[in-house]
């Protein structure tokens, strides 16, 4: 799941690099300076995303050299 979470940092990282260096005039003519805070706003929360697929991943983990060590 950590892979998932780190490719939505990724994703919205791209995004929001790509519309500020090449499309921040356009963004500012039309009045869509907003996309910008919103992949600034899905980047940070992907940290807390990563925590938490962090977390899942470790406890499934242990789940699973539970069940082989009963096994």
């Amino acid at each position: 799941m950590v892979p998932f979470a780190v490719a939505g940092l990724i994703a919205w990282a791209v995004a929001g690099l790509v519309l500020l260096l090449f499309f921040r005039d356009w963004l500012t003519a039309h009045g869509h300076q907003n996309w910008l805070w919103t992949c600034l706003a899905g980047f940070l929360w992907g940290f807390p995303g990563l925590a938490v697929m962090m977390r899942h991943d470790a406890n499934r983990r242990r789940r699973r050299a539970a069940t082989a060590r009963q096994g």
